[in-house]
């Protein structure tokens, strides 16, 4: 069975994707794009660039440790 998914990690794979942002965010992420005379795209690729080791940081679900919530 062939998987006809690309397999590029990073570069330019223009798939498109779906993001939901609550209002006041997304209003700021307008606000910056605009500001910096760039894509709505960029700005949060960029966002995402910055912030990603940061991010890596945060525990995952399975990281966290189930014997405090059983008392043990």
């Amino acid at each position: 069975m062939a998987d006809d998914t690309p397999t590029r990690s990073s570069g330019s794979d223009k798939r498109k994707q779906s993001l939901y942002f609550p209002e006041t965010m997304l209003q700021e992420i307008k606000d910056e794009a605009a500001r910096l005379d760039r894509s709505l795209s960029w700005v949060v690729q960029r966002a995402w660039k910055l912030a990603r080791a940061e991010i890596r940081k945060i525990p995952s679900v399975n990281d966290i440790d189930t014997d405090d919530e059983n008392g043990g």
